[in-house]
């Protein structure tokens, strides 16, 4: 009888405990967030995921009813940032931006001080970007077609600029080069900016290219657009075929920007956060601005967004084993 009411007692307190538990959890949750949240750019400030950050930042800021402070930790391709909320406190009150590579870094970096799909949370990817084919004015091609053409009858065939290696628009070039059955040698820069310089400057022949980072210079003749890489053709560069017009199936590619978290982020807070960015992607100022760069809005679930990472981690693998594609 005593063992009886002795396990009954332990399981009440058992009980008891697990209770008081949740609802100290709920109530964390429910006053989340009561402190200013903390935005990691793992990029330099002033480019494109910094941007992105701010544009976003006002809206999010009043949905979420405390300040967004912007906060760069740039270095090694974004491997500082990351693993600085990597090694964060799963509270919330520290996220960060990620981007196209994000996916892929695990596959072109072989020490990395973090494991991108455990040691971080998916919250919610916010847009996707377009790349343009653009060429300098010193490359006579005017589509794909001319592009091959060129490569093929020039002894030491072309050369393509990228962001850097691992980059969505190295991996563009890549898919391109297998379905022409071309070659085209590697210019890899930090950063899609100086890649694109040297492209008007006419140090390298072709680009692959953020839409927003180029738009002005197919505009004002400086660069030349060949091809879009989106699934359909773009409202900014409406005359300008997309690869599958071009011939070119499954080689549609995307930059995207996104919102990730710390391992061990509760689902309710990812839940508040994705919900409160979707609130800020739909403001309509923003959507505007986002419209007239060429962006895509995808403001998805955390449940989406890791399906989509993992997608990508799996798409990309092959080609960068084959190619032997290497940020170390």
């Amino acid at each position: 009888m005593n063992n009886l009411f002795q396990k009954v007692v332990v399981a009440g307190l058992i009980q008891f405990c697990a209770i008081g538990l949740v609802n100290a959890q709920s109530k964390e949750i429910s006053f989340y967030p009561n402190k200013p949240i903390r935005i990691i750019n793992p990029l330099a400030t002033g480019g494109a995921v910094d941007t992105m950050a701010r544009m976003l930042a006002p809206s999010l800021q009043e949905i979420l009813g405390q300040p967004i402070v912007i906060e760069s930790k740039p270095g090694a391709g974004g491997t500082i940032g990351s693993n600085f909320v990597a090694k964060s406190a799963p509270d919330g009150y520290t996220i960060l931006m990620v981007y196209d590579t994000f996916a892929v870094n695990p596959h072109v970096y072989k020490n990395l001080p973090f494991d991108s799909f455990k040691d971080l949370a998916p919250v919610t990817e916010l847009v996707k970007i377009p790349l343009v084919v653009v060429a300098g004015n010193k490359l006579s091609a005017n589509n794909l077609r001319e592009l091959a053409d060129l490569s093929k009858s020039k002894a030491k065939g072309i050369n393509f600029s990228s962001g850097g290696a691992g980059s969505s628009g190295h991996l563009a070039a890549e898919l391109l080069k297998t379905n022409l059955g071309i070659d085209m040698t590697h210019v890899p820069y930090k950063g899609g900016a100086p890649a694109i310089t040297d492209l008007l400057g006419g140090q390298v022949d072709t680009s692959f290219q953020n839409i927003n980072a180029v738009i002005q210079h197919v505009r004002s003749g400086k660069l030349r657009a060949i091809a879009i890489t989106s699934d359909k053709r773009s409202p900014l560069l409406t005359t300008i075929p997309t690869l599958t017009e071009s011939g070119i199936t499954g080689a549609n590619v995307y930059s995207w920007q996104a919102i990730a978290g710390p391992k061990g982020l509760p689902g309710d807070i990812k839940t508040k956060l994705s919900s409160a960015l979707t609130a800020a992607l739909n403001d309509k100022g923003i959507k505007d601005r986002f419209t007239d760069v060429g962006f895509e809005i995808v403001a998805s679930t955390p449940e989406q967004f890791a399906s989509f990472q993992a997608t990508e981690f799996s798409r990309w693998k092959k080609i960068i084993e084959t190619r032997g594609i290497s940020a170390d």
